[in-house]
């Protein structure tokens, strides 16, 4: 009897080999992607060239080691808890070797403060603890760009692999978009990344060319470029995109826009489907939210300031875009708008992009099917006995879709509430407690208030805050549901 109830509980233990695995190869490939800072700081001449040269060695070892040893399981399919396990796995995993850089390099930071950072980059939250940054070692701002655009096309996988396959949020009216690749989930998001990687290297590159053309120095552009499309946010300067003009706003807003749009979309368009964006109900919906929000703020900065029209077009089309998307560059302080504005821009950053592209927060989708699930019960409330189905892209939703997109929002506003009363147990005031909460959970980049503001950074917080953060930021880039659906006992019983 003995042996044989070993041997169920065997049997019941979750196989980490896969996962072990997989985790191992993308730590290796972090690794190895720390010679590109560590070749710049090379050929700057600043002697910071090692930090990087150690942090890839040791980060490279680790991932390798792992690999190996993990790689007599099964990876022809994984089970659900597998699939759980991975995604957050990895978000988890990679920061603390990403952290590496700046707890070595000049900045000396704690664990605290490069694990907050390193976690930012890889969510492309794009909230920062570091000043000074416009005479930061090149290599280190290059590295906190690379994070962010690790972490863009990792996230896109994420969006239209594993998250439709698990049915979380709502996500599952997205299965039959994840290309018609059947099999096992890491076959399927192979062929994926293959197709969305050449996409996201020519939106890169498209980036890059457009900021050198109007002026934008060539480390400055990189960096941004790879920011900018990762819809990431963090900058060289410490002013953000304020250290940069009039035209270069006009770009960066052209490519936000872009990187927060389904990529599976593009990938049709270079099948043939020309209409494929344009048809798209998220796309129509994201660019139409934005237009009005970017009328109304227009029309409260011409009425509040003596703003000439273009000027007022530019900075609200520039931050409106830049919060929505999730990108969190500011090139104003947009605290001193109003108290209007700013209330505007901290709902702003609720809304989000597309899915299965590289923005974050609640996306515009589930607006989408909750305004029709609304419209639907609105009007089995004038004709009780006639029959209204919600409806998304013509096709009617399932009670599952329903249900799922209902419980993300009320996780959402649960856990909104929990870290705000969390933070605000650290010292924090209710607006730094609430608005960092947000940004966290959304992965937008600045708060609201005089510390964590567009003006501000993350610097002043406790460690308390910066965990709290931390771990707020990991639950968002997982869209809650996979975080909280492992910490129930069902979940470890299979």
């Amino acid at each position: 009897m003995s042996r044989l109830s070993d041997a169920s509980r065997r049997s019941a233990m979750i196989d980490i080999r896969p996962i072990g695995y997989v985790i191992g190869l993308l730590v290796a490939v972090l690794g190895m992607t720390m010679l590109l800072p560590m070749l710049v700081d090379m050929i700057e001449g600043q002697g910071h060239w090692y930090v990087f040269a150690e942090s890839g060695i040791i980060t490279f070892v680790a991932g390798a080691l792992t690999a190996l040893a993990c790689q007599n399981g099964n990876r022809d399919g994984l089970t659900l808890q597998q699939t759980f396990l991975l995604t957050s796995g990895v978000w988890a995993t990679l920061p603390i070797f990403g952290a590496l850089p700046f707890m070595l390099g000049e900045t000396q930071a704690s664990f605290t403060d490069a694990y907050f950072e390193a976690m930012s980059g890889v969510t492309t939250t794009g909230s920062t603890v570091f000043v000074g940054l416009d005479d930061m070692a090149q290599g280190l701002l290059l590295w906190r760009g690379i994070l962010q655009w690790l972490g863009g096309i990792g996230i896109i996988v994420v969006a239209m692999v594993f998250l439709p396959e698990l049915r979380v949020g709502g996500m599952q009216v997205f299965r039959s978009e994840a290309f018609e690749t059947m099999g096992k989930i890491l076959p399927r998001a192979t062929a994926i990344a293959s197709q969305i990687s050449v996409i996201y290297v020519g939106l890169t590159l498209a980036c890059l060319m457009t900021y050198l053309l109007l002026g934008m120095g060539t480390f400055d552009a990189t960096v941004h470029a790879l920011t900018t499309v990762s819809t990431g946010g963090f900058s060289t300067r410490d002013a953000s995109f304020g250290a940069f003009a009039g035209g270069m706003e006009y770009a960066a807003t052209v490519f936000m826009i872009l990187a927060a749009l389904p990529f599976v979309r593009y990938v049709q368009l270079l099948h043939g489907n020309k209409t494929a964006i344009f048809r798209d109900v998220q796309v129509r919906g994201f660019m139409a939210t934005i237009g009005v929000l970017v009328l109304v703020s227009s029309l409260a900065l011409l009425h509040l300031f003596p703003h000439h029209w273009e000027q007022a077009l530019r900075e609200s089309l520039f931050n409106i875009v830049s919060i929505i998307s999730g990108t969190g560059y500011a090139s104003v302080d947009y605290m001193q708008w109003g108290s209007f504005l700013i209330t505007l821009f901290f709902f702003i950053g609720l809304i989000g992009g597309c899915a299965g592209s590289t923005a974050c927060s609640v996306k515009i989708f589930r607006y989408q099917i909750l305004l029709a699930s609304i419209g639907a019960q609105i009007r089995r409330i004038h004709a009780p006995h006639a029959v209204f189905s919600p409806r998304y892209e013509g096709r009617p939703l399932g009670e599952e879709v329903l249900g799922s997109v209902m419980s993300f929002f009320v996780f959402f506003v649960v856990s909104l509430g929990v870290f705000s009363v969390l933070l605000a147990l650290t010292g924090l005031d209710f607006i730094t407690a609430l608005s960092g909460a947000a940004t966290a959970l959304a992965n937008i980049g600045p708060g609201l208030g005089d510390i964590i503001g567009p003006a501000g950074n993350f610097a002043p917080l406790n460690d308390s805050a910066k965990w709290i953060l931390s771990i707020a930021m990991f639950c968002g880039r997982l869209e809650l549901m996979v975080v909280y659906a492992m910490l129930t006992v069902q979940f470890w019983r299979g």
